[in-house]
């Protein structure tokens, strides 16, 4: 038997948009509009009020034309106002075809709002309606605060229902505006308009206020509602609306209801979103944050290296996306291998213990590696010197803007400690100027610095890793060489590097000692 398929109204590029410092272009909106009903196939959107702005205006009739010539006119839907002919006309001027009636679904909202009694609104209502299918525009009719309502009075919303009758009216949203209910009180609720009148389409519009937009959605389902609305990111006013992927994903897991959505395209409407909005999406954000699929405990690493032990049904593959191992201060042998095996790399026993234990290193200094780090750090390891024959035991950099840069440090050398320090062009030339003074004490002969690279992993951030490769000469004709080194901070991983350079200097000197 199959399944009942709630459809789904994305109201990002209207509700949405009245998130705080959110304003997206004609051209933004064209391609959210795009990615939303092509790619990830939501059934309708909701994307603009109508009688706005001249810039609302503008998108509206791009997304319009767009729509029309992909056949999709009846499913890009605009919020009008009980006003007469004033929304239906500009509806229509635009190139419109639904229209989404805001119409006051409790008793206070009505009175206290439109200082109108209910049957001069339901009046305006009917002749609203008559208007817009007159002129051929599909109708549905937002019940806005219709949580309160239902609640404070329900003969209220009993003959706004019953005013409806007749009209033809498509749908009845049914809007939790201030986001009041849990879910047994939407269970309740939703079910006493969906027994009222078996044969209206309802559709739950949920707010986050306290966290609850999904699980009131679920319940609003299970109570008969054939539609949900959703926006991408949870953006909206306040706390926001139900997010998309959450409740797609939850709606497919836990219940026995499906949509029509391509999940595999919603990490993508996502990123979109984040980015046109300039509103970042938290990284545990469920299914779409960057951070879900990560493990980071050594122990869960182990589980799921073994027998997927780990794993639920959100697997990453359903999302366009896949599962990441943290690399850090907790992580295991379990958690490197599985990295390892991700980037085809193959480490002998001793040289992935090596690797592990500069992976904690650097996990105790509040970095956590990530992949695109790994084989950055592989090349630093492997490139350490077994013995270290000279060490900067301690250093100090200055720099300010009204100063000439300085720099101290402890060098040690068998068994001697010398101390220098200076100023220079800069922090990393007064730190050099500084270590010359000390190995000369220490009848050191530093080569002289060629070359100076700065790199993050492709993909990083700033936050990522740094790795420093410098590049030396010790005479005229003397073939280059270079140290690498990799660290969270510049400057640490440019004295790495440093101190790696001193001890391939300092070893054939101790050789032939």
């Amino acid at each position: 038997m199959a399944r009942q398929i709630i459809q789904i109204l994305d109201t990002t590029l209207r509700d949405g948009e009245q998130t705080p410092n959110v304003a997206y272009t004609p051209a933004e909106k064209v391609q959210i509009a795009r990615l939303l009903l092509r790619e990830v196939k939501v059934d309708r959107i909701e994307f603009a009020n109508a009688r706005i702005s001249e810039g609302e205006a503008a998108a509206v009739r791009r997304i319009t034309t767009w729509a029309r010539r992909s056949k999709l006119q009846e499913r890009v839907e605009i919020l009008g106002y009980v006003d007469g002919k004033r929304s239906v006309d500009w509806i229509i001027k635009h190139g419109g075809a639904a229209l989404n009636l805001l119409t006051k679904g409790s008793r206070v909202h009505c009175e206290k709002q439109l200082r109108s009694t209910p049957e001069q609104h339901f009046k305006s209502i009917a002749e609203t309606i008559r208007y817009a299918r007159r002129r051929g525009l599909i109708v549905n009719v937002f019940l806005e605060d219709w949580s309160n309502g239902v609640q404070d009075s329900f003969e209220y919303v009993f003959a706004h229902i019953s005013n409806l009758n007749g009209l033809g009216v498509k749908r009845v949203f049914l809007p939790d505006t201030l986001g009041i209910l849990n879910p047994s009180d939407t269970e309740r609720y939703v079910g006493l308009m969906t027994r009222t009148w078996p044969d209206l389409h309802f559709e739950f519009h949920a707010h986050n206020d306290y966290g609850l937009a999904t699980a009131n959605c679920l319940a609003a389902v299970e109570a008969g509602a054939r539609g949900l609305h959703t926006s991408v990111n949870g953006m909206g006013e306040r706390t926001g609306n139900t997010r998309l992927a959450e409740v797609v994903a939850s709606l497919h897991d836990l219940t026995p209801y499906r949509t029509r959505l391509d999940e595999s395209k919603l990490t993508a409407i996502s990123e979109m979103v984040s980015t046109f909005s300039g509103k970042p999406v938290a990284d545990n954000a469920p299914v779409v944050g960057r951070d879900v699929f990560t493990q980071t405990a050594g122990i869960h690493a182990d589980g799921d290296w073994k027998a997927s032990l780990y794993a639920n049904k959100l697997l990453p593959s359903r999302f366009g996306r896949r599962r990441r191992y943290a690399l850090g201060k907790m992580s295991g042998k379990a958690s490197l291998n599985q990295n390892l095996a991700a980037l085809g790399i193959k480490l002998l026993p001793e040289n992935r213990e090596l690797v592990l234990q500069r992976i904690i290193e650097l996990g105790d200094k509040k970095h956590t590696v990530t992949p695109e780090d790994l084989p950055m750090i592989i090349a630093d390891v492997l490139k350490t010197p077994e013995h270290q024959l000279v060490r900067i035991e301690s250093y100090e950099i200055h720099s300010r803007n009204d100063d000439l840069p300085s720099a101290s440090l402890c060098l040690a050398y068998q068994g001697q400690k010398v101390e220098a320090s200076s100023t220079g062009d800069g922090g990393y030339d007064a730190f050099m100027q500084a270590l010359a003074k000390a190995t000369r004490k220490l009848g050191l002969k530093l080569p002289t610095l060629v070359d100076y690279k700065v790199r993050i992993p492709p993909g990083g951030k700033s936050g990522a890793l740094v790795e420093t490769l410098i590049t030396w000469r010790m005479g005229a004709r003397a073939r280059p060489f270079s140290t690498l080194a990799v660290d969270s901070d510049q400057v640490a991983a440019a004295v790495i590097a440093t101190e790696k350079m001193l001890n391939l200097v300092a070893k054939p000197r101790n050789t032939r000692a």
